[in-house]
């Protein structure tokens, strides 16, 4: 079992919450009636949240006997899972059901979908986590003037650290300037430093904001056409599918069938490979998961592609690029993807949970970033990054709504958006990303209606990050 399930699950249940309509389900006035299929699934929530992991195996080897997943992978699933709640059945079919469920370690709302097997005994064939609303019988948040939040930030954060459960920077800002910095914990616990808000953390999937904007640029600038084929730009790619019928779209909107990247072939070369060109010479061959825009795949190969598009349209590096028009603009002085082996004075050092201790992360880290995350910033810096994007700094107008609001109508009607911003569980638009890997969790959330930006950076497992990022930007007023 590859040691990222935990961040790649994280990211999956927000490329959902962006790209489809993970919101749009209540509780019906009248519950639904159970079916097989919701019965299977209040078998699965029981097995997952309560017992021995013997117990769970046992249930999944009986319920799912035809489950791609190993048993370890299972057991590093459960844990990030087994604080689920049950609040409602939204809706079944005999083959399908959508339950309402509370997430007690992100201490956010979230939906549980399962299909089974139409035949008697009806196994699992599939299960997901979306996230979602507030149910609309659950009393909301209290709204918080500044004053008032910036107190139960604190208590909340104090608590958490005290606890040894936070260890991070935390930035508030309205109208583009700072109202509330702090930082809690230690960036390297063997030599006792501890994190400031100078401390750089890595942020895994929100370095996708760079690639994103990256390639909103050169379409502004006429040399990319975001409907043309991957061939188009990469002339040599190895795969003729994904060449000719995957889109710059699709990768933007992981809807291209592009797979991941993580798992046994990373850990065999996971030091080899320095950049995206060394990613794509090992992955792309492969033929594309399903035809694209049939279906949501978070594909972090997808943002490698993109990094490539960017060097062949830029005729720069993807590292030169970023630099130049998106570090330098900004003004972010503390941000980059130098490797691992590059000495930093202010970055953390990652920690990870194995058997209940807290362990480096650094056997699980990339050589070092790339298109689709594992570099570095901080608190500050993203601000920098967030003020820069809205004050159209590096898109003008009509591409900022591009990036934040468009995106493709997939082979089914439903309409997917680019891989950037999301709602809250009350409802709120932000703008942004996150990051989260064993050792690392990020937010990034900027609130283009009422000014507020959101920065949480952690070096611990998600999603101790957030939960922080979901507590304050549920509560700002």
């Amino acid at each position: 079992m590859h040691r990222r399930l935990t961040g790649i699950l994280v990211a999956m249940a927000l490329a959902t919450s962006m790209n489809s309509p993970a919101h749009a389900a209540e509780p019906a006035a009248v519950a639904p009636a159970e079916t097989p299929a919701s019965a299977q699934a209040h078998r699965f929530l029981d097995a997952l949240t309560n017992g021995d992991d013997a117990r769970f195996l046992g249930f999944i080897h009986d319920a799912s006997p035809r489950s791609k997943l190993s048993d370890d992978q299972w057991l590093e699933l459960r844990p990030n899972l087994r604080q689920l709640k049950f609040h409602g059945l939204l809706a079944a079919t005999p083959t399908t059901a959508d339950l309402s469920v509370f997430d007690g370690a992100r201490d956010s709302w979230a939906r549980l979908l399962i299909t089974v097997e139409p035949e008697p005994p009806h196994a699992i064939a599939t299960f997901g986590i979306r996230n979602a609303r507030r149910p609309a019988d659950v009393p909301p948040p209290p709204k918080l003037q500044p004053a008032a939040l910036i107190a139960a930030v604190k208590a909340r954060l104090e608590a958490e650290a005290a606890a040894d459960k936070f260890s991070g920077a935390v930035l508030i800002a309205k109208d583009g300037k700072p109202i509330f910095t702090q930082a809690y914990g230690l960036a390297d616990r063997e030599a006792r430093t501890p994190i400031t808000a100078e401390t750089q953390f890595r942020y895994g999937s929100m370095g996708k904001m760079f690639t994103a904007v990256s390639i909103l640029q050169l379409e502004q600038a006429g040399k990319l056409d975001l409907t043309a084929p991957v061939g188009r730009y990469l002339k040599a790619y190895p795969n003729a599918a994904i060449a000719t019928k995957v889109t710059i779209e699709n990768l933007l909107t992981h809807t291209g069938g592009t797979g991941d990247i993580f798992g046994a072939e990373f850990t065999a070369h996971r030091l080899s490979l320095h950049d995206a060109k060394d990613y794509v010479a090992l992955y792309g061959a492969r033929p594309p998961e399903f035809p694209p825009g049939d279906r949501v795949a978070y594909s972090n190969y997808g943002f490698m592609l993109l990094g490539r598009i960017v060097e062949a349209a830029s005729g720069l590096s993807y590292d030169d690029y970023v630099q130049q028009h998106i570090y330098a603009p900004a003004g972010m002085t503390d941000t980059g993807m130098l490797p691992e082996t590059v000495h930093l004075a202010h970055r953390a050092t990652g920690y990870r949970r194995e058997q209940g201790q807290l362990v480096s992360a650094a056997d699980t880290q990339p050589y070092r970033g790339t298109p689709a995350g594992g570099g570095y910033s901080t608190v500050g810096d993203l601000l920098r990054f967030g003020n820069a994007l809205t004050l159209g700094r590096l898109l003008d107008g009509e591409h900022l709504k591009r990036l934040t609001t468009g995106g493709i109508t997939g082979a089914d009607g439903t309409f997917y958006r680019y891989d950037f911003g999301g709602t809250t569980s009350e409802g709120s638009r932000f703008i942004g990303h996150a990051g989260g890997a064993p050792g690392m969790n990020g937010e990034l959330r900027v609130f283009p209606d009422d000014g507020y930006t959101v920065v949480v950076l952690a070096n611990r497992d998600p999603p101790v990050a957030t939960v922080i990022a979901s507590f304050i930007s549920d509560r700002l007023p």
